[in-house]
């Protein structure tokens, strides 16, 4: 029989996919027995994440826990990794499961210093994070140093994808650490079939509204189409460069035939566009391309990160990340012949 354990789960902003891996992890190990809690910002995510950590609150046995987290390296992360480290200490766990950048890097600091007196082991999954930066950039050699500063620390990597596997072993290195790659899944009552609403928009966009996910491309895009032929989208999600997409949309004469309605589920989204497109700059392995998949609306994604891995057999049709004019094409062709 397996022996019970107490698990802590650490991330910064519970948001987007990190968020949704870390939500079905924490199901499959309560249905196992074990306990669990979360740690997280206190002040990311707005009311759907409020929400959603207020319904996790009354099943978790270890509750869920919010703390001051930036997104930037700060003075303030010394006080997050203590206040991380006496949650671990209050709730006796024995394992600190930390999710990107802040959260494996909290949970791997806190547990070093418990490590000797209460046997805490810290397991950390990157979903991207520092991953994400050049190693030729500034921001890269500082976040991929403190990555390999914090390597022995480390009691065990979990990979969401094999991509993300091989940016670790090229950027940082697993060395002697014990690693799994285990692929993020999705739910029964998720596979469907597309039915667009009568008046779908021709062409959606979901996720955080950053510049890594290529919005700005997809409104470039927009702009070229619309010159030869009708179209209209939304654009759903939030983040922190929604005001300069806005301003891009205005800019580009867009308004009356682009709308950011906010952040809804994919579910809720699919029924009101007939397209999907993932223009994305970089990527580790997206739940948005798997639950595309799974409701069987049409995609069209760029070739980044782990996305390849999902489209398997269909992987030659994906396009260039950047490129304008090859998004418009695709966009076009689907609109000319869906």
């Amino acid at each position: 029989m397996n022996r019970k354990l107490t698990i802590l789960h650490c991330l910064r902003a519970p948001l987007g996919g990190l968020f949704r891996h870390v939500c079905d992890l924490i199901d499959a190990q309560m249905a196992q027995g074990h306990q669990i809690g979360i740690i997280c910002d206190k002040g990311s995510g707005g009311p759907g994440a409020c929400q959603k950590l207020a319904e996790l609150e009354n099943r978790l046995s270890l509750g869920v826990t919010r703390i001051a987290m930036n997104r930037n390296i700060g003075l303030d992360d010394f006080a997050a990794v203590q206040a991380t480290k006496r949650l671990a200490e209050r709730a006796s766990a024995e394992i600190l499961h930390g999710h990107g950048a802040k959260g494996g890097a909290y949970s791997r600091l806190a547990a070093r210093s418990l490590r000797q007196t209460t046997g805490l082991r810290s397991f950390y999954t990157p979903h991207g994070g520092s991953l994400h930066y050049s190693v030729n950039s500034l921001k890269g050699r500082l976040y991929l140093g403190l990555e390999r500063h914090m390597a022995p620390m480390t009691d065990g990597l979990i990979f969401e994808s094999a991509y993300s596997c091989r940016q670790f072993n090229e950027k940082i290195g697993t060395g002697e650490t014990p690693f799994e790659i285990i692929p993020n899944g999705l739910l029964d009552e998720e596979f469907t079939g597309h039915v667009a609403d009568a008046d779908a928009a021709d062409v959606i966009f979901i996720g955080e509204l950053r510049q890594l996910k290529g919005v700005d491309i997809f409104l470039e895009a927009l702009h070229e189409i619309r010159t030869r032929q009708p179209v209209r989208a939304h654009i759903y999600g939030d983040g922190p460069d929604q005001e300069l997409f806005q301003h891009q949309a205005a800019a580009l004469g867009l308004t009356e035939i682009v709308d950011f309605p906010g952040r809804v589920t994919a579910r809720a989204a699919f029924a009101t566009g007939r397209l999907l497109v993932v223009p994305s700059r970089t990527e580790s392995f997206p739940y948005i391309v798997l639950e595309a998949g799974a409701a069987a609306i049409p995609l069209i994604t760029t070739n980044v990160g782990g996305i390849p891995e999902i489209m398997g057999e269909h992987r030659d049709i994906m396009i260039e990340p950047g490129n304008v004019r090859a998004l418009a094409k695709q966009i076009s062709r689907f609109l000319s012949d869906p």
